[in-house]
């Protein structure tokens, strides 16, 4: 089994990675956000960082797909490697942070190691209004996610919503985190994992 977990900055991937992995013995992988030597840099100029930084994300993504998922028997993932190309550098190169030539580049590059990736299956979408997110990005306290714009993330929300709806590779579950509170009620987790055991334990 590999369940994915999909949605955008500080929609709750990493907490519900954390609870599905303790609830249904899986083992978690975590995006590699604290080792990514540009993403400070990144968010003080997108114009800058962006090619540099999602290189980075996708090689460290393909790393983990080939060496901790690949062969895994039951795993975890907190964000996949489709939304790094399909979300975040979409986003990018859509708003002119990525030239046209860097775009291509990433794509090819995507597009030559995805067939050797396994899919979900089964993917996990955590949908959460502006709201939801800040409140959550305030908590959580990184200091280079406290400036984001609002618009950078209702343009993320837009083409997560494109991604879900053009999504084949596997059945979708969607959480709407605006409503289910996994991260702060107790009994909104435990709703969640029992809406999920037949989907994960059938």
């Amino acid at each position: 089994m590999y369940l994915a977990i999909a949605g955008n900055i500080g929609s709750g991937k990493s907490t519900l990675t954390a609870l599905l992995a303790e609830a249904f013995g899986l083992k978690p992988v975590y995006e590699a956000v604290s080792e990514n030597p540009y993403l400070e840099d990144f968010y003080r100029d997108m114009q800058g960082y962006a090619f540099h930084s999602q290189i980075f994300f996708l090689s460290r993504r393909v790393r983990q797909h080939l060496l901790e998922i690949n062969g895994a028997k039951a795993v975890v993932q907190d964000r996949t490697v489709y939304e790094d190309a399909l979300v975040f550098a979409k986003n990018l190169y859509r708003e002119g942070y990525l030239q046209e030539r860097d775009w291509r580049t990433y794509m090819d590059l995507f597009q030559s190691v995805a067939p050797a990736l396994r899919t979900p299956d089964l993917l996990i979408y955590l949908r959460a209004n502006l709201p939801t997110l800040r409140r959550r990005i305030r908590k959580r306290g990184r200091p280079f996610e406290q400036g984001l714009p609002e618009g950078y993330l209702l343009r993320l929300n837009e083409l997560y919503e494109e991604l879900i709806a053009s999504w084949d590779l596997s059945p979708v579950y969607v959480v709407e985190a605006d409503r289910i509170d996994f991260v702060e009620k107790e009994e909104d987790r435990a709703a969640l994992l029992a809406a999920l055991r037949p989907r994960i334990q059938p």
